[in-house]
């Protein structure tokens, strides 16, 4: 595969949260950029661009043939600190863009108008190719595109067959936002859903696989399932192969649980 920014998200990503272990992060960042991975995910908060960056710069890939986000935390989301701080990550990681800068939570040191001019001097500046926000609701969503100049080109949240945002990815689709997806396999816990097992096994495939596959075959939706180890990476890696059937799909629309995994005190709902 070849990257093309024209595209917009590539669909599957690596997620790096928790992956802190440096020479382990880094080589899961290297096995998945060789692999075929287009779209790599870190925030200042996993501790972890350096390392990040590490597995960038020995991979065989070169920079502009991938798609690489991060996220500003919390604490750092007034004005100067979103610059100053934004300028630390791009030095860890190597790079002097990165394609996609999100506002990790609308929290703590959050505040629109403040935040947001920051993250429109840095893409007016060339230093993000899209402003991106994560965890936001619709309410946010609507301040954020009040405020912007830049469009909000993504949302990245928790989705996964037992949280499918049913609500968000219809504000997505309507303002031409992309939902990206973490925990999209709910912490292990989509193995023990007997729909998705039952579909692993008429496919031969993983329940990890189906997670993934239901995710991307979704309008405007990527996702960037965590995985450190080589065997997991390529079994993710292969969701992009596995297409479900109509059955399939309307078997997972039909679960009827909607379990959060990722709950913090300052999350906004």
């Amino acid at each position: 595969m070849t990257y093309d920014a024209s595209d917009g998200i590539p669909k599957l990503g690596l997620g790096t949260w928790q992956n802190t272990d440096g020479a382990q992060c880094a080589n899961s960042v290297k096995y998945a950029l060789d692999l075929g991975y287009e779209h790599i995910d870190t925030a200042q908060a996993y501790d972890n661009e350096e390392h990040v960056g590490d597995g960038i710069a020995e991979s065989s890939v070169a920079r502009e043939d991938f798609f690489l986000a991060t996220k500003v935390w919390i604490d750092n989301l007034s004005h100067d600190d979103v610059l100053e701080t934004t300028e630390a990550s791009l030095e860890k990681l190597g790079t002097d863009y990165v394609d996609l800068l999100y506002v990790h939570w609308p929290a703590r040191e959050y505040d629109a108008e403040e935040t947001l001019s920051a993250f429109d001097q840095l893409y007016d500046e060339g230093t993000i190719e899209h402003v991106g926000v994560s965890n936001f609701e619709p309410e946010h969503l609507e301040t954020a595109q009040e405020v912007l100049d830049a469009p909000v080109f993504a949302n990245q949240v928790e989705m996964h067959p037992l949280l499918p945002q049913d609500e968000l990815h219809t504000y997505a689709k309507e303002n031409d936002i992309q939902l990206v997806a973490y925990s999209p396999l709910a912490r292990g816990e989509v193995f023990d859903v007997p729909e998705l097992n039952e579909i692993a096994d008429k496919h031969d495939a993983s329940e990890a696989q189906v997670s993934l596959a239901w995710l991307m075959q979704r309008e405007n939706v990527a996702t960037i399932p965590k995985a450190t180890g080589e065997d997991h990476i390529e079994d993710n890696f292969a969701a992009l192969d596995l297409e479900l059937d109509d059955e399939d799909v309307a078997k997972i629309d039909d679960i009827d649980r909607k379990e959060r995994e990722v709950d913090p005190d300052f999350a906004p709902w």
